[in-house]
């Protein structure tokens, strides 16, 4: 996926160290989540987390901003390493500058929201907080398990993603790492995912500041030289319209920071990860009336996503074979849609699928040059991170979930077509302003073995 619009970034303390401000008191909104065993599910109170470059940075001892709007204060951040010293990372008023709420089990995004200052906050991207942790992300081992969740998209129109995903971050947000980061996952430092992002603030616990240039069409955002690589296995890319889910493998096995075409920078085919991934949408699979409002996942309400993480043995242990999606709506289980693109079939991601998906919509098939799933399977193995998101793309306009993608190519050749959203919607100008009240809910989520967090066979 592509990074979302921002706020404000991350910071450091002491004389080279990311540190943590003192203004607003970081206070983690709780979220209740359950792991389930073959006998049934425990509830867990856990909590989430902003991540980093939404908040305000400023000076470690007192309120002048180090980042204003899209730009760095050159003063307070002549380098990455003299940045660090002078600014802090403050704690975050969650609801009321952010628009992000906690209810039981609920997370509520809220896509615009304009706080007490009267500036607006566009999007925002959270965490999974371990069990009784406020400094270490929950992290997922889900080979042989299945990942499920309830999501409400009725009000995210095109041109909006609801994100929700696994990121291959440091438990502890690279404190353990970077001695210089002390403040971690508990202000949701670390982030990374496999495009490789250079709108990251701070990375490796050093400012991003260094050849900084000011977004023209985000007024909130930027790239540094920087970029910030990992593994990304993308469970639901959605909205309204469309919706996907992709496994991005890497050629790293953890937070990596690049810099030219390592981050893919005019060379998308060299980085350090597979940026385009293997998706599945029904909609580019040839299934045009299986998602969407009045479809046969109907839209318009909420529904459960089910993900299951098979392995070649049947083991934990074994290598990742199949990535199989079910659905529950109404008390009914629905298998993912079939493919009826010539030359693919089936309705999992395998390495097969892939291949033969790449060859039939003419992609360059970077995600078995970079290992396919069994790079995938060795991140989840390891462990992951969750990462639930809403964001407007200031790269494509979304395009690439619900539209025709590439625009100049036709819609009716194989792989182009996404969704019913036309190719001129998704410009950010034009969502923040038509779609302002825009929100995703996430909810009920659960993992565990295979068929032990939905009801098979309803």
């Amino acid at each position: 996926m592509i990074s979302a619009a921002l706020v404000f970034a991350a910071l450091l303390v002491a004389a080279r160290a990311q540190q943590a401000g003192t203004n607003t008191a970081e206070t983690h909104p709780p979220l209740t989540v359950s792991k389930c065993t073959a006998s049934g599910c425990t509830t867990s109170t856990q909590s989430i987390v902003l991540d980093a470059n939404w908040r305000w940075l400023h000076t470690k001892t007192g309120y002048t901003n180090c980042y204003t709007g899209n730009t760095w204060n050159a003063t307070l951040c002549p380098d990455g390493v003299k940045c660090a010293a002078n600014c802090a990372l403050d704690g975050a008023d969650y609801s009321g500058t952010y628009g992000i709420t906690t209810t039981g089990n609920a997370l509520k995004l809220d896509f615009v929201t304009t706080g007490s200052t009267g500036t607006a906050n566009i999007g925002s991207r959270t965490y999974l907080m371990a069990a009784g942790s406020t400094t270490k992300y929950q992290m997922f081992q889900l080979l042989n398990q299945e990942f499920t969740f309830d999501v409400d998209v009725s009000n995210l129109p095109c041109g909006l993603n609801g994100a929700l995903y696994f990121s291959q971050m440091d438990e502890d947000g690279g404190m353990s790492r970077f001695s210089t980061n002390k403040a971690g996952a508990k202000y949701g430092t670390g982030y990374c995912d496999a495009q490789c992002p250079q709108d990251i603030k701070f990375i490796n616990g050093e400012a991003n500041s260094v050849g900084w240039n000011a977004s023209a069409t985000d007024k909130n955002a930027g790239s540094g030289q920087y970029g910030s690589c990992c593994d990304e296995m993308d469970i639901w890319e959605a909205n309204v319209v469309s919706a996907a889910y992709t496994p991005h493998p890497c050629s790293v096995s953890q937070q990596t920071r690049c810099t030219g075409t390592d981050c893919g920078i005019n060379a998308r085919d060299s980085a350090l990860c597979d940026a385009d991934g293997c998706d599945f949408n029904s909609y580019r699979m040839g299934d045009t009336t299986f998602y969407g409002k009045g479809l046969t996942i109907d839209t318009g309400s909420k529904f459960t996503v089910v993900t299951q993480f098979i392995t070649n043995d049947g083991t934990s242990t074994g290598t990742l074979s199949e990535i199989r999606r079910f659905y529950v709506q109404n008390g009914v289980v629905i298998p993912n849609s079939q493919s009826s693109i010539a030359g693919v079939t089936g309705n999992s991601i395998t390495d097969s699928f892939c291949d033969a998906q790449k060859t039939a919509f003419g992609d360059t098939n970077q995600f078995k040059a970079k290992g396919g799933l069994a790079t995938m399977g060795a991140a989840l193995k390891k462990g992951m991170v969750l990462v639930m998101s809403v964001w407007d793309d200031h790269t494509a306009d979304m395009l690439w979930l619900d539209a025709p993608y590439p625009p100049t190519k036709d819609a009716s050749a194989p792989g182009v077509a996404r969704g019913t959203c036309s190719a001129s919607s998704g410009a950010p100008s034009d969502v923040e302003s038509a779609s302002a009240s825009a929100s995703v809910t996430y909810s009920n989520i659960k993992w565990g073995p295979l068929n032990s967090t939905f009801a098979a066979g309803s």
